[in-house]
């Protein structure tokens, strides 16, 4: 018989958030066992100049096969999580289960919208002195199509 731990579940709004500090708080917390569903993920912001992310991005576009790999995420919510993914064990059983406890989405969902909503404070953006891009924009600039 197989004894199932009451997961606990949590809502983080990104709209705001730096991305890689926000993921690193969030792997963390998948480690941990929770089940986290982040919205707004288009909303998330990368610091750094703006030319500069969006030609470091087409250029990794470059790399690779578009049938034989690897595969470019263009969309935010897939952005997002492969950030988070990329900070995660995910190559052993463990990083496996925390990354399928992880939803994100684009906008707030509509199941989703009762949900009480938690931010991270070490991760606002309202801390950062210098350039940022939203998620969203780096999206469209390498071939997202809302």
């Amino acid at each position: 018989m197989k004894v199932t731990k009451a997961v606990r579940e949590t809502t983080i709004d990104a709209k705001g958030l730096v991305l890689g500090r926000m993921a690193s708080v969030v792997a963390k917390r998948l480690l941990n066992g929770e089940r986290i569903n982040i919205v707004n993920a288009d909303e998330a912001v990368i610091s750094g100049r703006r030319l500069s992310i969006i030609r470091e991005s087409r250029e990794f576009l470059q790399v690779g096969h578009f049938r034989k790999g690897p595969s470019h995420p263009r969309r935010p919510d897939t952005i997002v999580r492969k950030v988070v993914r990329g900070m995660l064990p995910r190559k052993k059983p463990r990083g496996e289960e925390s990354l399928q406890r992880l939803r994100v989405y684009i906008g707030i969902p509509r199941e989703l919208k009762d949900n009480e909503k938690e931010t991270i404070s070490e991760a606002d953006a309202m801390n950062l002195r210098g350039p940022y891009i939203r998620v969203s924009e780096l999206a469209r600039s390498v071939g997202w199509k809302e």
